[in-house]
């Protein structure tokens, strides 16, 4: 009794303080809203905070001692933007090759979002701390089974917002964001046939406007256990060092604007 009497105290109480501050006219509206991203690098150390130094100090050699180890080295410095890059393009290669993994083959496609690559790729040494400032979101892979009518369906997705990191497909999209042409394998696609597509979980779900997943059964979706897009990422450079080669990736116009 005395449980149910607190709760409706409070609600009541709620009620009151909505009802107050709803009768409330403060003159003020909302005119605008800007925002934009702020890239998290070496430029913002430049004039340190002492107390904070002081705190972060004890914790300093241990975060090194995990992040600067040299794991690999990449042939060109490599950034991200569309309608293509070569980091995105790099990004979404390991995404489609490491299906190999679990499905025994790569995929048909892969498709990686710009938002979640979170800064460039230097060129010469890579390290941890490079792989984890690159991707620094907890998503995994998600392997996608679908027909080539919504695969066509999500190219249309990449194209209306001008382009996406791709792997396996060619674009042509024109410049008010609609598909003119896609290819898969230098093949034209078959609507009946079905596709194999590399993705993130996040996009998986119907994300960041790629909404041709979310019309994808749960059934048609794998994803592999301890598959994270970080780790994939990071064996991809280390499988490449032990093999003597450096780490690279080029435009190459897997998506390109109509002029």
């Amino acid at each position: 009794m005395k449980q149910n009497n607190m709760k409706y105290m409070v609600s009541a109480g709620l009620l009151a303080g909505f009802f107050m501050f709803s009768g409330c006219q403060s003159g003020y509206s909302l005119a605008s809203v800007e925002g934009g991203r702020l890239e998290v690098t070496s430029a913002l150390d430049a004039h340190p905070d002492a107390a904070a130094m002081a705190i972060l100090a004890p914790y300093q050699k241990t975060v090194d001692s995990i992040m600067s180890p040299v794991i690999g080295h990449s042939v060109r410095f490599m950034d991200r933007f569309r309608p293509e890059s070569e980091l995105s393009n790099l990004v979404a290669d390991v995404l489609r090759l490491s299906t190999s993994d679990y499905i025994g083959c790569a995929a048909d496609v892969a498709v990686t979002n710009m938002g979640g690559l979170r800064t460039s790729l230097p060129e010469g040494n890579i390290t941890y701390g490079n792989i984890y400032e690159i991707t620094p979101f907890e998503n995994t892979l998600c392997i996608v089974t679908m027909n080539g009518a919504l695969l066509r369906e999500l190219f249309e997705n990449i194209a209306a917002v001008h382009g996406e990191g791709l792997s396996g497909a060619r674009l042509v999209i024109t410049k008010a964001g609609k598909l003119a042409n896609a290819t898969v394998g230098g093949k034209e696609i078959d609507d009946n046939k079905q596709y194999t597509v590399a993705t993130l979980d996040y996009l998986a779900e119907g994300n960041d406007h790629m909404t041709a997943f979310a019309k994808v059964p749960d059934s048609e979706k794998v994803q592999p256990e301890g598959a994270s897009i970080r780790q994939l990422f990071l064996n991809y450079v280390s499988e490449m060092e032990k093999a003597g080669k450096k780490v690279d990736s080029k435009i190459e116009g897997r998506i390109t604007v109509q002029k």
